[in-house]
């Protein structure tokens, strides 16, 4: 066969195998669906008021919370203005912020955009709600069903199906566990820091495995934030060390938080391999918050240890009122109140996790 002989072939095998490479290349791969929601469970770093509808003590349905959010309104969340997930529902174009699911002004179409149902005092541990009085993990999810109810009554169960399927949910518990539950007990009385993250994350697991069952498919499950930097948690070190005028980080419950971050990511790992289909991605929220910490001129940041309201040691919730005297600037604020970011700070960690999870939703 003479090399004119072979270029029919050679054409012919090339046509063929054109297709083929295309389809093989990720520059080539098909693009995600687009995010239809939000929806967000867990404590008050997402929870944008549901506890003004419930019997708790754990609001901030008041001044000086609010004061950054647009038209100055305190909707009940532990910030002076927006939380991480408000950021995340507006920059993926879904809508300004992600309202809470009890408030009733929230129409039944807007669910179908994300609502969070977190409790503000709450944990993944029921003990934890327990002790504020707050909505646990279980009924958090029995308002979420309640809720698919209402979504499948007014655009049918196809629909509904497609808005769950590429929603992104996000799961954001932990600290008032640890804080409520190990750091305040006495020593001695309660099973070791690694057991109860182990039980802790028995209980995420559980949690995502509902979500998958349920149809979600895009679950982002948030770590923990250096807990012995919160300005509370310095202040009470400051007095079981007889050395209040020294506010520094408490170390070791860091090393906890990084522990159980680790842990958290490879259970992250595991489960994505084993519920076919999902994306379960961890969200690293110690990283960006404890680089403000380490490096607060980078943020435009002053004041990393304190709250803005009050003194800032101690005040947050029903001890954060209009009355208490708040800071002059609170974009140079790591905290709002002695728990709780600033406006500020939930920016930084939203844009941090934009970054690092958007490429893989």
């Amino acid at each position: 066969m003479n090399s004119h002989q072979y270029k029919p072939i050679l054409l012919t095998f090339l046509i063929t195998l054109l297709p083929l490479l295309q389809l093989l290349s990720p520059t080539n791969a098909l693009p995600s669906p687009p995010i239809t929601a939000v929806y967000a469970f867990g404590d008050s770093t997402v929870d944008p008021g549901n506890n003004n509808y419930i019997p708790t003590l754990f609001r901030s349905n008041h001044l000086p919370y609010g004061k950054s959010f647009p038209g100055q309104r305190s909707t009940g969340r532990f910030s002076d203005g927006k939380l991480a997930t408000d950021f995340l529902v507006s920059s993926f174009g879904i809508k300004p912020t992600l309202p809470a699911y009890l408030n009733p002004s929230v129409k039944p179409f807007e669910l179908l955009t994300g609502v969070s149902f977190a409790s503000a005092g709450s944990g993944l541990d029921d003990r934890t709600a327990m002790l504020s009085l707050t909505l646990n993990m279980d009924r958090q999810w029995r308002y979420f069903e309640e809720a698919v109810r209402k979504m499948k009554s007014l655009v049918g169960e196809l629909e509904t199906d497609r808005v769950i399927r590429n929603a992104v949910f996000v799961i954001s518990a932990g600290t008032n566990d640890m804080t409520n539950n190990v750091y305040t007990r006495a020593p001695g009385s309660f099973i070791s820091v690694s057991n109860y993250q182990d039980f802790l994350l028995s209980k995420v697991e559980t949690f995502v495995q509902r979500l998958y069952n349920a149809g979600a498919r895009r679950i982002t499950l948030a770590g923990l934030p250096p807990n012995g930097c919160l300005p509370v948690q310095v202040t009470v070190a400051g007095f079981t060390s007889h050395n209040f005028h020294r506010r520094t980080c408490t170390e070791h419950q860091n090393a906890d938080s990084r522990v159980y971050n680790q842990k958290l990511q490879s259970l992250t790992f595991r489960l994505s391999q084993r519920l076919r289909g999902s994306k379960d991605l961890y969200l690293d929220i110690y990283s960006p918050l404890i680089d403000m910490i380490n490096y607060p001129r980078k943020y435009g940041i002053v004041e990393t240890l304190r709250g803005c309201c009050g003194t800032g040691f101690l005040e947050a919730g029903p001890l954060c009122q209009p009355t208490s005297r708040t800071c002059d600037d609170v974009s140079k604020y790591l905290f709002f109140d002695s728990v709780h970011p600033s406006q500020k700070a939930y920016s930084v960690v939203a844009s941090f996790a934009l970054r690092n999870l958007l490429p893989r939703l």
